[in-house]
């Protein structure tokens, strides 16, 4: 018997008691896992946005268009791809912002970098949730440069993954969307555990956590970029 067989076999024998009959949904499943995370979300949202090597900054609402400027200034960006429904008050100086629309899968792939908004973010690992909704555009835009910036609101900061799904699950059954889980530059690495950024998504992640983005944390509107 190969390995496969034998796995078979014994989930045939587990179920063995189970009436022809019954349904997955027949039979409501315990989730006593922890649901929620206590404590300072913000501080530990960044603390594990430093682990992943990403850069970070805590910047007032006033600040928010300077802090953006000069993250594109630090890396040369000077064309950015924008969804379609970015906030006015979020264009920095100096830089050509790209309605992602107006561009092709390969123009993508030549500009300088993506400036986007999120759905939420999780505290216990350092994770933005992108959904395609308001200010995200689609999965393209925050996978296929190579440069993203990413403005986060504090009220949108929960504790753990569950919480960020149970939060954005009616929007999900709603509208079909996938969901992008993001936590830190793209990377990976070999046997030897070589460190390899850029593999699979952006070299370059950079957040800027405001207190006040002008975005409601629950506030899933459809994006004008949404076919549907």
């Amino acid at each position: 018997m190969n390995a496969r067989a034998e796995i078979l076999a014994r989930i045939s024998g587990a179920l063995r008691d189970v009436p022809a009959s019954e349904r997955p949904e027949d039979v409501e499943v315990s989730r006593g896992y922890r649901q929620t995370e206590e404590g300072p979300l913000v501080a530990r949202f960044v603390e594990r946005l430093v682990d992943y090597r990403t850069a970070v900054e805590r910047v007032s609402p006033g600040g928010l268009v300077a802090a953006i400027t000069d993250a594109c200034r630090g890396r040369g960006a000077c064309r950015l791809a924008v969804p379609g429904d970015l906030a006015g008050h979020w264009r920095p100086a100096g830089v050509q912002l790209v309605p992602e629309l107006e561009l092709e899968v390969q123009a993508l792939d030549t500009i300088d970098g993506a400036l986007t908004g999120c759905a939420l973010a999780v505290a216990e690992t350092g994770t933005i949730v992108l959904d395609g909704g308001a200010r995200q555009g689609s999965r393209l835009l925050t996978l296929v440069p190579d440069f993203h910036l990413c403005v986060v609101e504090e009220r949108q900061i929960v504790g753990s993954i569950p919480e960020a799904m149970t939060a954005i699950a009616a929007t999900l059954r709603s509208t079909g969307r996938p969901v992008t889980l993001v936590s830190g530059p793209s990377a990976t690495s070999d046997i030897e555990l070589s460190r390899v950024e850029g593999v699979h998504g952006p070299r370059t992640l950079v957040v800027l956590v405001t207190s006040d983005a002008g975005f409601s944390r629950l506030a899933h509107a459809r994006s004008p970029l949404d076919p549907s």
